[in-house]
């Protein structure tokens, strides 16, 4: 399958990576002895080809694929990096609602509930939906940066700008060696940081129509077109990374890019190493190659799980 076809990307997971293509998602984690513990996600090809050629309907899919395989993934990091035992695929499921509903709730309710009263006070329709973004955009960055501030997370956050070195480092048809990668950028326009940031916006403008409506289906609108909020951003994230190239795109999209600074930090070379590694064997799957770059050593010691 082309190269071209196929948009590769992932997430940092505890002391790893997870990377995605179109046949399996593969998780590779650094273990404390220094070995990388690997694990699969065989994934529907054909439903996803199908899927991704309906606008809106893949941004959902792929939504959900991201919740789904990152909470696993998760799972299967903090049970090779931490020695903790894996979920259960039912526990998997409960954690993946409940941090649905948090998130909803933090990102989409409190806002809201904030911005309502000070209608109340005195703010007008404009003014109380402004000021609703505002408090969402405000809240997803102190979060971030206030999370950041825990050492554990700022090792996640330096997979995060491996897993993007990496990527951009294939796109660009560049060896997958740890000095290849190294010297590529830490920002990728398809990341999920900048996918929060058009989703705030998006918000603004679909909730501002809704600013008439009572307070009840106002409430409800911020659970329900969720979905439709993410499908719509989705497909603007999309459409910006492929016209990437044009310099009035870059000047567009600059802000958005510009949240990518809280939620990635200068990897090492370990980093970069296991971010390969993740990336490799999902190449691999799609039938795409290159040339292997784990030495022989390292690739005696990684354990398939």
């Amino acid at each position: 399958m082309g190269q071209q076809h196929v948009a590769y990307g992932g997430q940092a997971v505890i002391e790893g990576v997870m990377m995605r293509g179109r046949q399996q998602a593969t998780v590779a984690v650094r273990r404390p002895t220094g070995t990388i513990a690997y694990k699969h996600f065989p994934l529907d090809a054909q439903r996803r080809t199908t899927l991704e050629r309906l606008p809106f309907v893949r941004g959902v899919l792929m939504l959900w694929d991201a919740l789904n395989l990152g909470v696993r993934a998760l799972n299967f990091s903090a049970s090779a990096a931490l020695g903790e035992q894996e979920q259960s695929t039912g526990a998997s499921i409960g954690t993946l609602i409940v941090s649905l509903a948090i998130a909803i709730g933090l990102f989409f309710v409190s806002p809201l509930l904030l911005a309502s009263l000070a209608g109340h006070l005195g703010a007008n329709l404009f003014q109380r939906e402004l000021l609703e973004g505002v408090l969402r955009l405000g809240i997803i960055v102190g979060y971030i940066v206030m999370i950041g501030r825990i050492s554990e997370i700022q090792r996640v956050f330096g997979y995060h700008g491996a897993e993007h070195k990496a990527v951009n480092a294939y796109e660009a048809g560049a060896p997958l060696t740890v000095e290849s990668v190294r010297g590529f950028s830490l920002i990728h326009p398809r990341c999920g940081t900048s996918f929060l940031a058009v989703v705030v916006l998006i918000s603004f403008v679909i909730f501002l129509f809704l600013g008439g409506l009572p307070f009840w289906v106002r409430l409800l609108s911020r659970v329900v077109l969720v979905p439709v909020i993410a499908a719509v951003a989705y497909e603007l994230l999309r459409l910006s990374a492929r016209h990437y190239h044009r310099g009035w795109v870059r000047t567009l999209i600059a802000p958005s890019l510009s949240l990518q600074q809280l939620t990635t930090r200068d990897p090492d070379d370990t980093m970069i190493k296991t971010a390969i590694a993740a990336l490799l064997p999902v190449l691999a799957a799609d039938g795409v190659s290159v040339r292997e770059t784990l030495t022989t050593d390292e690739q005696a010691l990684a354990t398939s799980v």
